[in-house]
């Protein structure tokens, strides 16, 4: 659920204090680690870290008003999320780092495209997550995005319908 804060700290606010606390230590090992060059804000409803626009005046291709995301962390219904975007497109250096990286620490990884989530702060290996801030530089982040969208995604092949000639309407003469 999109939160309508417009600071971070009136973000951490409005969370329930066990929430709070989640947000808070895994904000504090992104400020710790992160480059410099990013910013925190509010984004989407979320805290959202991203380069500015005074380093990247294009902003997010898909609403260039906004700044270009690098990372989100949220509180959502069931469980808090941490969005890393330079994950998103799965089989790169970064991603295949991060894996071998989680997989070694011991811990389960419940992770969507980009979105890993967790419900409670032992659920996560704080120490790669902020190795992978360490490791994402501002210009190295620009590089990624410029890269990605260059690069032609496969999409799966699309399903082909069945079209039955007795199931098609076919239209009547008025009378």
């Amino acid at each position: 659920m999109q939160s309508q804060a417009t600071t971070v700290k009136a973000y951490l606010a409005e969370l329930p204090a066990d929430r709070r606390a989640i947000i808070t230590a895994v904000r504090q090992v992104i400020l710790d680690n992160m480059d410099r060059g990013f910013a925190e804000g509010m984004q989407y409803g979320m805290i959202g870290y991203s380069v500015p626009h005074s380093r990247y005046p294009a902003g997010y291709h898909c609403d260039p008003k906004q700044p270009l995301p690098f990372a989100g962390l949220a509180s959502q219904k069931n469980y808090c999320s941490l969005y890393l975007m330079t994950l998103y497109t799965g089989d790169t250096e970064i991603s295949r780092w991060f894996l071998d990286a989680w997989k070694q620490a011991g811990k389960k990884l419940d992770m969507g495209k980009s979105c890993l989530r967790f419900k409670k702060l032992d659920d996560l290996a704080l120490d790669v997550i902020a190795e992978a801030f360490r490791k994402i530089t501002v210009q190295g982040h620009i590089d990624y995005y410029e890269t990605a969208l260059k690069t032609p995604r496969e999409r799966p092949p699309a399903k082909k319908k069945a079209v039955k000639n007795a199931a098609k309407k076919v239209p009547t003469k008025k009378r």
